[in-house]
C-alpha cells in the first residue's frame, strides 16, 4: 500500500501537534511543580518560624519544652513530598496530617497486610471471583497545601492572642502601672493597719507595752508593707513578656505606707473617743 505525499504531510503534521501538546503538558507540569516546591519552601518556613516564637513563649512562661519528635512537621512538608505525583501509593499521602507535625500521625490507619486483604471490598464479577474495589481518589497536593496554609494561619491568630496576653501581668492587668502600685501599696498598708489595731488591743490588755507599740507604729509595720508591696509588684505585677522590671514607684509606695499605717492609729484612737 503507497502512501501519497498529502497523507504523509497530514501524518506529520499530526506527529508535530501531538509533540507540541506533550511540550506543553510536560511545561505545564513543570511549573506546577516549581510552585509546589514554592509553596513547601514558603510553608516550611512559616512553620519553623512559629515553632521558634512558641519556644519563645514557653520560655517567657516558664514551661519546658518537650524534645522535638523524629518525625517533625517540617520533615513532612519537604520539597521531597510535592515532588511526587498524586498517584496511588506514593510518598504524598500523609497529607494535612503530615503537616501538622506530629508523630506517629497519618493521614490513613496503618492495618496489617492480613486485616488489609479481609477488610478490602469486593465486587463479584460474573465468573464468580472476588475482585478488589476501586481505590479511593488520591489525595491532592494542592488542596493539602491550602488546608495546611489555613491552619498556620489559624495558629498565627492564637499566637498574636498569646502575645497579647503575656503581655500583661497577673496582678490587676487591665490597670495601668500607677494605679496597680497605688492599690498595691495602699492593700498592704491597710492590712498593716489591721495589725495595728490587734497591737493597740494587745497593749490595752498588757500584752505589749507602750514602746513596742509605738515603734511597730511608726516604723515596724510601715516598712513591713512597703516591702511587701515592693515583692507583690516585682512577683505579680511583671508582664511575662516585657523585659525588665516595670516601674514599682518606690517613693510612691513609701510615701502610702509610712501614712496609712499611722493614719489607722490615729482614727482608732478618733473612734474610740467618739464612742466614749
Amino acid at each position: 500500500m503507497t502512501v501519497s505525499f498529502e497523507e504523509y504531510a497530514a501524518l506529520a503534521r499530526q506527529l508535530a501537534e501531538q509533540r507540541r501538546a506533550g511540550e506543553q503538558h510536560a511545561a505545564a507540569e513543570s511549573e506546577r511543580r516549581r510552585d509546589l516546591h514554592a509553596a513547601v519552601d514558603y510553608l516550611h518556613q512559616r512553620l519553623t518560624a512559629q515553632g521558634h516564637r512558641l519556644d519563645q513563649l514557653g520560655r517567657a512562661i516558664g514551661i519546658d519544652q518537650p524534645p522535638a519528635s523524629p518525625a517533625s512537621g517540617a520533615g513532612s512538608a519537604s520539597p521531597a513530598g510535592a515532588s511526587a505525583g498524586p498517584g496511588p501509593g506514593d510518598g504524598a499521602s500523609d497529607g494535612a496530617a503530615g503537616v501538622s507535625g506530629r508523630a506517629g500521625v497519618g493521614a490513613y490507619p496503618q492495618v496489617p497486610a492480613g486485616e488489609a486483604r479481609l477488610a478490602l471490598p469486593t465486587a463479584v464479577s460474573p465468573a464468580g471471583a472476588g475482585v478488589p474495589a476501586q481505590r479511593a481518589a488520591a489525595v491532592d497536593p494542592v488542596v493539602e497545601l491550602e488546608l495546611a496554609r489555613r491552619m498556620a494561619e489559624e495558629a498565627d491568630r492564637h499566637g498574636q492572642q498569646a502575645e497579647l496576653l503575656a503581655q500583661w501581668p497577673a496582678l490587676l492587668p487591665t490597670w495601668s502601672p500607677l494605679a496597680r502600685a497605688v492599690a498595691v501599696y495602699a492593700g498592704c498598708g491597710a492590712a498593716a493597719g489591721v495589725i495595728v489595731l490587734a497591737l493597740v488591743l494587745a497593749s490595752g490588755v498588757g500584752l505589749v507595752d507602750g514602746f513596742t507599740l509605738g515603734a511597730w507604729i511608726c516604723a515596724g509595720l510601715p516598712a513591713v508593707a512597703f516591702f511587701g508591696g515592693y515583692l507583690v509588684l516585682g512577683r505579680w505585677g511583671r508582664p511575662a513578656m516585657v523585659a525588665g522590671t516595670p516601674p514599682r514607684y518606690l517613693p510612691l509606695g513609701f510615701l502610702i505606707c509610712f501614712l496609712l499605717v499611722p493614719m489607722a492609729y490615729c482614727a482608732y484612737l478618733l473612734l474610740v473617743r467618739g464612742l466614749r
